[in-house]
């Protein structure tokens, strides 16, 4: 397994590719992925007022929701590795329609604390599990909650019960150029919790306490659309850098190839049923520790 360095410079490259493809298909994101999040959002249960940080806020689809909850006496805070993700998402939710919602482009694991701290809660959607220093990053959000602030978050779960994720990658592959190392073991990417009891360790290391983590299952739907579905999943995927250098025909390739993976999850005339595994991650800030470990701060 990698160093953490090398783990967190191959993940701010992955991001600097992906971007476009999330950027792209932001709005489909916003839609057909809520399901991702969605329990963790009524778990957070947001209230009139309150200050909630949106880790890991991509292009701003769920920042901008929670900024609707907390109103205009509130506060929507939305960090996220990526610059150009950032930047998408305050231009399709800007602050004269959207007030209280600021975005900055930060890395959790490196803050001491987010500015704008503290914060009456956190939120995250499929993000945790991106770290490559995850008690880092988790001691950064527990730090820049109130005593008492919560988190609400989730994760994937096991390869198994996600198979779609997979059968996008595998159909596309083949018609497409090198793509970058997928993870390994306990690294940073989609299961890296699929074992809950890591995860609860990693939590309760970095401060927080009332950990709770519950098996949640959804099903992603989308239309009746084979070419737009296989192209969404490959964009947003490891192998969205590759599709987009592709020649034309290789482009049409990959997407064939995932379409045809990706068939036994398709009812005909009705459109795709993507079952999902999630971990629904709740848990409690302790309180502000004595002692901070040194850290550089980056945030735009």
């Amino acid at each position: 397994m990698a160093d953490t360095a090398s783990l967190r410079a191959r993940g701010t490259a992955f991001w600097a590719e992906a971007a476009a493809g999330w950027i792209r298909h932001a709005d489909r994101q916003d839609e057909t992925g809520r399901p991702l999040g969605a329990a963790a959002m009524d778990r957070l249960a947001a209230l009139p007022a309150e200050r909630i940080l949106d880790v890991g806020c991509g292009c701003g689809g769920t920042t901008a929701e929670i900024a609707a909850a907390v109103g205009e006496t509130g506060a929507a805070i939305g960090v996220d590795i990526d610059e150009a993700m950032v930047t998408a998402a305050r231009r399709r939710f800007p602050t004269d329609g959207h007030p209280g919602i600021q975005f900055h482009v930060a890395d959790v694991e490196t803050l001491d604390a987010v500015p704008g701290a503290p914060f009456d809660a956190a939120f995250s959607r499929m993000t945790l599990m991106l770290l490559a220093d995850p008690v880092a990053g988790c001691r950064t959000i527990r730090r820049s909650l109130r005593p008492g602030g919560r988190l609400a978050a989730t994760v994937f779960r096991d390869s198994g019960v996600n198979p779609w994720l997979s059968a996008a990658m595998l159909g596309a592959a083949p018609h497409l150029g090198p793509l970058p190392p997928l993870p390994v073991g306990d690294e940073p990417g989609p299961f890296a919790f699929a074992d809950p009891e890591r995860l609860a360790r990693i939590l309760t290391t970095a401060g927080f306490t009332a950990v709770t983590i519950t098996q949640c299952d959804v099903v992603l739907e989308t239309p009746d659309d084979a070419d737009a579905v296989a192209e969404w999943l490959i964009e947003v995927g490891p192998a969205g850098a590759a599709y987009r250098t592709a020649p034309p025909a290789g482009q049409a390739s990959a997407r064939a190839g995932a379409a045809r993976l990706l068939g036994r999850f398709r009812k005909p005339g009705v459109g795709y049923r993507l079952p999902t595994g999630l971990w629904l991650v709740t848990a409690n800030a302790a309180g502000t520790p004595t002692h901070h470990e040194p850290r550089e701060d980056k945030i735009q």
